[in-house]
């Protein structure tokens, strides 16, 4: 039990860390489509290797991501349709074309519908590699790795991603590429969506991914302070997630995610300028006049 909840704890950290930039960024729904998306790549890049470990079916799930990305912001910048709708489009498209080539030429390949949309982490250290002679799970090695990375980049691109986040056009201005700096920060979403979701499920990486950063906004508009906040949350949210699942014998990930939206509400309403506060505030106003 230790094991399943350090795979998802790193996953935890590895996807909010990433998920900070993207609600600042309002990019929180395009993990949802690229989330499902990577499945055609991983589904591409099986049938060209045959091998569900091989290191091409991350690279096939990448540059689908980069591709659903762009599609979104080719139909967005078209003006014919908002971000949302086009999001909307291009998720269900190369979703679809995703789930007809696993149910037609997959269908004796451990690429189940279900399993990738709920994930069953209970299951992830099972698979094992030995690492200086200590056998750990495979997906806790993997995110690990993809964690490294992804707090090396924050760290080498703190500053561009703080400028792009809250003022791109000043960040253009000052000579800053605001596109590279988004396909990297995309790139990286890409990879460790398809690294997550083998464990956990593409429901609990989209939770992971948007929940925790946006419990953290509602609190601090402060980045470093959100980035911090982010993590405890995220953190947080896996230890009682797992903890609830795993005693009342339900999905662990579904536990995870609910644990979220209700820490999320908990903020919500009762932080210093949740709902709760206003309401009192406004009806202590309306009695004085």
């Amino acid at each position: 039990m230790i094991e399943v909840f350090a795979v998802l704890l790193v996953t935890a950290l590895a996807t909010s860390l990433l998920g900070v930039f993207l609600v600042l960024k309002g990019q929180a729904m395009t993990t949802d489509a690229i989330s499902h998306t990577i499945l055609l790549g991983i589904v591409l890049a099986f049938f060209i290797t045959a091998d569900l470990r091989s290191p091409l079916l991350i690279i096939g799930a990448a540059v689908i991501g980069l591709i659903t990305v762009y599609l979104i912001e080719l139909v967005t910048s078209s003006g014919m349709m908002k971000q949302d709708a086009a999001v909307g489009i291009v998720f269900t498209a190369l979703f679809a074309g995703a789930v007809i080539l696993v149910s037609r030429y997959a269908d004796d390949v451990h690429l189940d519908i279900d399993v990738v949309l709920m994930g069953q982490v209970l299951f992830a250290p099972l698979n094992r590699v030995d690492i200086l002679g200590v056998s750990l799970p495979y997906a806790l090695v993997q995110l690990t790795v993809i964690l490294i990375i992804n707090i090396l980049f924050i760290l080498m691109f703190y500053k561009e991603l703080k400028v792009t986040s809250f003022d791109p056009v000043y960040a253009a201005a000052a000579g800053i590429s605001t596109t590279l700096i988004y396909y990297l920060l995309m790139t990286l979403v890409s990879v460790t969506a398809v690294t997550a979701f083998d464990a956990v499920g593409s429901i609990l990486v989209i939770s992971f991914f948007v929940t925790p950063a946006i419990t953290a906004y509602l609190v601090t508009k402060r980045l470093s302070h959100m980035i911090w906040l982010t993590l405890l949350t995220a953190a947080f949210n896996s230890l009682a997630g797992c903890t609830f699942g795993y005693f009342t014998d339900i999905s662990i990930s579904g536990s995870v995610a609910s644990v979220s939206l209700l820490t999320f509400l908990a903020v919500f309403f009762c932080n210093k300028n949740g709902w709760i506060r206003k309401t009192l505030k406004s009806r202590r106003m309306l009695r004085k006049i």
